[in-house]
């Protein structure tokens, strides 16, 4: 049987996700699971101030980027998403483009057409949704 091309993509996680996308311009890590497509965010750690780049699940809005603060439903924000309230000019990395972004927290009519989106994405954000109190935050990424 032949190979599955796109396989590396469904199994790739976390920083070694990050890595192949960079060392390929994502032609491994772009597509992931169930066809979704992931950008790379990169951020400045609030605490440390070294870089943190993180593999995200992403749909284009217009001449935006869509991402959602999950942590699969955890009870506190991720470490990605306080980076960027912290510090919202950050870099995105979309298959071999690098693109200096604003990021801010959608709200009202906004967030709810856009969270509608990234569900039709990634159907597990409903899940965790579910998981926890908090609201998930929907970024918007905005061309600097």
């Amino acid at each position: 049987m032949p190979e599955d091309p796109n396989r590396l993509g469904r199994e790739l996680f976390g920083q070694e996700h990050v890595r192949a996308y960079r060392e390929t311009d994502g032609e491994q890590g772009y597509r992931w699971r169930g066809g979704t497509t992931i950008l790379l965010l990169s951020t400045t750690g609030r605490s440390s101030g070294a870089e943190r780049t993180t593999p995200l699940i992403f749909r284009p809005d217009e001449d935006r980027w869509v991402v959602v603060a999950s942590k699969g439903g955890s009870p506190d924000h991720p470490d990605w998403y306080k980076n960027l309230e912290a510090n919202p000019n950050v870099l995105i990395q979309v298959k071999s483009e690098r693109v200096p972004v604003r990021a801010r927290t959608a709200h009202g009519d906004e967030r709810a057409r856009l969270w509608e989106l990234m569900a039709e994405s990634w159907p597990a954000y409903r899940e965790y949704q579910r998981r926890t109190d908090r609201e998930i935050p929907v970024v918007v990424l905005e061309r600097r």
